[in-house]
């Protein structure tokens, strides 16, 4: 990153963007606080950035002083999430695709979404989660397409609860993203061959846009499980994010509790 970049930050008192600030400049003068100078043209892009009601904006600011980027504090949603997220972010600013700054144009999250798996930002294969009494909960961040065949065309998690020997109940608490298609998740037995709905052994079906649905299936010995996350098969060719909390209760901690 710092081939390409000059990593520096700016407090929000210093620029006077905070409501409180003209007490604390005051104070700040008084013990010789030199205040950044906001007639510069540094200052005037660093302003002309900010976004309203943002604590925090990250902003890529070219040689010559243009704006190429923002990425808010609190909108560090899919595809910008996480380092890789924040690497998709930094290139798409060098690539002049101008992320956070055309929010006056319609988002194509389905381009934003193939774009964050093909940089590796996101992924879509090769999913895995293993629960233990000591991990028994974990978080996958991937995303599911539509079928554009007849054949379904899940994005798979295996889910390995076989150190639950005694059994439990499973839950998957999911949250579909904000792209314009609705995702089903059904869950299937290890040794399933076809994976069709109707095999299923729980499901839960067209969880609409940035809504939540949880699943839970009660289980009698540990073993591996399939969760298949795939699209509306009305609206081919699309593609969403989805975030699934994981979890396992041991049969033992459920005997507890009761």
């Amino acid at each position: 990153m710092n081939e390409n970049f000059i990593n520096a930050w700016v407090l929000n008192s210093a620029l006077e963007r905070t409501p409180y600030t003209k007490t604390v400049i005051a104070l700040r003068r008084k013990y010789d606080f030199k205040p950044f100078d906001k007639t510069r043209p540094l200052a005037q892009a660093i302003e002309k950035g900010w976004k309203k009601h943002s604590p925090a904006d990250s902003l890529v600011i070219s040689p010559d002083l243009e704006l190429m980027g923002r990425l808010p504090v609190n909108e560090r949603h899919p595809p910008y999430n996480g380092a890789k997220g924040y690497r998709l972010f930094l290139q798409e600013s060098l690539d002049g695709k101008l992320p956070g700054l055309r929010e006056d144009i319609p988002i194509h999250w389905d381009t934003l979404l193939e774009t964050a798996v093909e940089s590796g930002a996101m992924v879509d294969d090769g999913l895995r989660v293993v629960l233990t009494d000591a991990h028994s909960e974990k978080e996958v961040l991937s995303v599911f397409r539509t079928s554009e065949t007849d054949t379904q065309n899940y994005t798979l998690i295996e889910i390995d609860a076989t150190a639950f020997t005694d059994g439990g109940v499973l839950i998957i608490d999911v949250w579909v993203g904000e792209a314009e298609v609705s995702g089903s998740f059904d869950l299937f037995a290890e040794e399933a061959t076809e994976l069709v709905p109707a095999n299923a052994l729980v499901s839960v079906r067209d969880i609409p846009t940035n809504e939540r649905e949880i699943v839970k299936y009660p289980f009698e010995e540990g073993q591996v499980f399939k969760l298949g996350a795939i699209g509306n098969s009305s609206e081919n060719g699309k593609i969403n994010g989805f975030l699934a909390k994981i979890s396992a209760e041991s049969a033992s901690t459920k005997s507890d509790e009761n």
